[in-house]
């Protein structure tokens, strides 16, 4: 007996799911009937069946996948006609789980959807998994979550994904913590920090030490060492921390049990996973942060 499908559950790859059209009544009766020793491609594990009433979807075992094709041994009503949805949308991507979860019909377990070169698949009572991105701004738009966004856009292994950003502003910062000189970590960030106050920007190496308030992380604070021999008052922005923070119930991103994607300056290449996070460098790649997802969702 086939069990229920779980929630998110799609064909994967998308060529798993056949459509046809047929000329039955769509009761579980009749689509049992229909399908019991009927012949089906040998890849095909679930059915998009569309006749007069709609569109229903059905789940099949066949009796070998060694011929090209094979009867049904078993089969799973998934769906009938009124709990089915339809959706054409050339712009989505059918193989893509999140693209599939987006288009999905509110109210229906399953939304059938005709895609991008007029391919079909499904998903089945779509549940997004929520991840947050813990990433420093500016600049904007946040370099991390556009990465992670990108990642999830073209992987076709990870079920679907909602990411939330979570920001950890210097401008927030600087406004909670007012002080007449400000040193940044480099230029490239663009922060407006208003006026009133002077900003210098640590990769510049500024020629005066000032009596400056360094918003900046550990690595930050090491070249600031370096440059000038003493450590300044500083506020740590590292969403590392931030992130350790909140799993400690200190200040920070909050429920250690929420998978989150991060980045430190301390790690020069690669990925680390500790329970529900996964850490990659200041300068990652799109390969480490797609594989920071995987690691978090696979």
């Amino acid at each position: 007996m086939i069990p229920e499908p779980r929630p998110n559950t799609r064909a994967h790859p998308y060529r798993g799911m056949s459509m046809q059209e047929v000329d039955i009544p769509l009761t579980e009766d009749a689509i049992l009937g229909y399908l019991d020793g009927r012949e089906v491609y040998r890849r095909t594990d679930f059915l998009a069946l569309r006749g007069r009433e709609g569109i229903t979807m059905v789940e099949v075992r066949k009796a070998s996948t060694e011929p090209l094709f094979s009867p049904v041994v078993d089969a799973r009503l998934m769906s009938g006609p009124e709990d089915t949805a339809w959706v054409e949308d050339p712009k989505v991507d059918v193989g893509n789980a999140t693209a599939l979860a987006r288009v999905a019909v509110p109210g229906a377990l399953a939304t059938v959807v005709l895609g991008r070169f007029e391919h079909v698949n499904f998903i089945y009572r779509p549940q997004p998994i929520a991840v947050r991105v813990t990433e420093v701004v500016p600049p904007e738009p946040a370099k991390l979550f556009a990465q992670a966004t990108q990642a999830v856009e073209f992987d076709e292994d990870l079920p679907p994904v909602d990411l939330q950003l979570d920001v950890v502003s210097v401008e927030d910062i600087a406004a909670a913590h007012p002080s007449a000189e400000y040193l940044l970590p480099c230029r490239g960030s663009g922060a407006d920090l208003g006026e009133g106050s002077g900003v210098a920007y640590l990769d510049t190496r500024p020629a005066d030490r000032k009596d400056w308030l360094l918003i900046g992380c550990e690595r930050s604070l090491q070249f600031h060492r370096h440059f000038y021999g003493d450590e300044p008052e500083r506020v740590d922005l590292c969403p590392r921390a931030r992130v350790l923070a909140g799993a400690a119930g200190d200040a920070g991103n909050g429920n250690s049990e929420d998978r989150t994607l991060t980045k430190c300056c301390l790690m020069e290449r690669g990925l680390e996973v500790t329970d529900h996070t996964a850490v990659v460098p200041w300068g990652a790649n799109l390969d480490e942060v797609r594989e920071g997802l995987r690691k978090l969702l696979l």
